[in-house]
């Protein structure tokens, strides 16, 4: 199944001159939605992992149902101030700004075997963030796995010390 055919682009989106990758067509349609999680899942067993850790929002859906799928734990990497326990936080730099993650102290056993999920791989300073704070946990990131890669933005290199692997490549 050609997955890329379920994903609307955007333009101008969230600002001018961003063409946005909307996931929302293909999770609507359920065959692509269940073809999207099997081919994750796919990809995250074969790293063996005890965790997903799937990044605030769009990486929750997908994380979530991977987790399900594959009998392991979910973790959320959330948005400052949106856990409700202790976190420890990483911040990253956007083309624009600084932002920051955090993930619960208690949510990463040490050595526990954990996949990073998000739907997207654009500069790849999210997922790098959410690798170090599973790294900082005591956490071994096994595996990287996206949906879609923004082959242009050149994310890939970010995240270079990581195995990463994606399904949709623009």
């Amino acid at each position: 199944m050609d997955l890329a055919a379920y994903i609307r682009s955007v333009l101008d989106f969230p600002k001018p001159g961003v063409l946005f990758r909307d996931i929302t067509t293909l999770l609507k349609v359920p065959k692509a939605f269940r073809e999207a999680v099997d081919r994750l899942a796919e990809l995250a067993w074969k790293a063996s992992p005890e965790l997903i850790v799937a990044v605030e929002s769009r990486g929750f859906i997908l994380g979530g149902a991977v987790a399900y799928k594959l009998g392991c734990g979910f973790v959320p990497a959330r948005k400052p101030g949106k856990l409700p326990a202790e976190a420890l936080r990483e911040e990253y730099a956007l083309e624009y700004g600084m932002d920051a993650l955090e993930i619960h102290r208690d949510a990463v056993p040490r050595g526990a075997k954990v996949v990073v999920l998000d739907d997207l791989l654009a500069t790849g300073g999210t997922a790098a963030a959410t690798c170090r704070l599973v790294e900082r946990l005591g956490g071994k990131v096994t595996r990287v796995v996206f949906l879609i890669e923004l082959t242009d933005l050149k994310g890939r290199e970010r995240l270079s010390k990581w195995d990463v692997l994606s399904i949709i490549k623009y």
